[in-house]
């Protein structure tokens, strides 16, 4: 109980002291309990939107603008940071969502094929000898070939490797983005070897050319890397590395990133990895069923045929080291099979598109009464931007 002093005023004793500081830490800790139940009830709520908007299905959308638009039909469509690219045998056309001109480029070709690494863009003549090297504001520069272009390869500096054919013999150049040559001669595989497929690593340091030998009805497969950086310097025609598969064609190779190359032959995929001189890590098998391969610097995605008839399609999506992440079986007659720029798989034909997530989740269905060319991604999950036969529309998921 409290007592007097000698002075007269009231003192606590210890007894209520103690109680004192027992009744203020009994409140603390109701406060903290409030606290973390309260959190707790916050983030469970939190995660459960998270998850349920992670796992909602959308089968339709607000518009939330129109831009109308007139292209003929051989006008074909890609996405290119952001933006919608269209381009056809007599040009190309650089356009925002809003069907405004960011750039156009005119030329004429008899096989426009296009190349992208990072701001850089390759459009190029198949069978021609033309190249104009673009980024997203402007033409940078052009190159005139003296033999037929088989394949060109963009870097992210705009750096390109050209492959050439000339009667029966292959070249390969190297030239800057303005256009000026930086390297160029004929090239030879093992054993009389024919250039089929080249592969530019985003740097430009490094360049893989696939060969094929076809010898007394038997087919070999070469895949040469070559560095012309300063490891290369002490390599014989700066080639670091030579890896043979027999029984096996190689026609498609992409670098997904400075150190990592996918090659994509008939029976399997191979994963090279390697800063100085790629080495294979990882083979993905692939057989007669193949029916697609897509991919992008994180992902491959390929798809089989099934016997099943309503399930016709079957989808593996493998990360950048070979392992499987997801398996999905579709029955959608698709066109088109890409992994869009946020990573979701993009299922399409003319009227119909499925959106799945790399993890498997059927994000999105719709049937379109026009024709569907191109989707792009926006950046909020829910938009995105369609390009349709006379319109491009932003629109929202809901």
């Amino acid at each position: 109980m409290a007592e007097k002093n000698k002075s007269g005023f009231h003192t606590v004793g210890d007894t209520d002291m103690e109680e004192y500081n027992r009744k203020i830490k009994e409140h603390r800790r109701k406060v903290l309990r409030r606290t973390v139940i309260v959190t707790a009830v916050f983030l469970l709520v939190l995660t459960g939107l998270g998850l349920y908007m992670a796992l909602r299905h959308y089968e339709n959308y607000d518009i939330m603008s129109t831009a109308e638009r007139s292209d003929t039909d051989a006008t074909h469509f890609m996405e290119f940071q952001g933006n919608i690219l269209k381009y056809s045998n007599d040009g190309a056309f650089y356009l925002d969502a809003a069907n405004e001109l960011i750039w156009n480029q005119t030329y004429e070709m008899s096989s426009p094929k296009l190349d992208t690494c990072g701001n850089y863009l390759s459009i190029y003549d198949k069978g021609g000898t033309k190249i104009y090297i673009l980024t997203p504001t402007k033409l940078v520069g052009s190159i005139e070939t003296t033999m037929q272009i088989q394949q060109v390869c963009v870097a992210e500096q705009g750096t390109v490797a050209v492959l050439m054919k000339k009667d029966k013999a292959a070249y390969l150049a190297l030239y800057d983005r303005e256009g000026n040559s930086l390297a160029e001669g004929e090239i030879h595989g093992q054993n009389g070897g024919y250039p089929i497929a080249i592969a530019l690593s985003n740097d430009a340091v490094k360049l893989a050319v696939s060969m094929i030998n076809i010898n007394e009805g038997s087919v070999k497969s070469t895949i040469a890397f070559y560095n012309y950086g300063t490891v290369g310097q002490n390599e014989i025609d700066h080639c670091v590395g030579v890896n043979n598969y027999d029984d096996m064609v190689i026609p498609e190779m992409e670098f997904t990133s400075n150190d990592r190359m996918v090659a994509f032959g008939d029976t399997k995929a191979v994963i090279f990895e390697g800063a100085q001189k790629p080495q294979a890590i990882a083979e993905i098998p692939m057989d007669e069923k193949t029916k697609s391969i897509f991919y992008n610097e994180h992902y491959i995605g390929i798809v089989t045929g099934n016997e099943d008839e309503a399930v016709t399609n079957h989808l593996a999506v493998y990360d950048e080291n070979g392992k499987l992440v997801m398996e999905k079986d579709f029955g959608l007659d698709y066109s088109s099979i890409e992994f869009l720029t946020n990573n979701e798989i993009c299922i399409r034909n003319a009227n119909v598109c499925d959106i799945y997530t790399v993890h498997g989740v059927y994000k999105f269905h719709h049937e379109f009464e026009e024709e569907l060319f191109e989707i792009i991604p926006g950046k909020l999950k829910l938009n995105y931007t369609l390009v349709l036969k006379d319109t491009t529309q932003r629109i929202r998921l809901k």
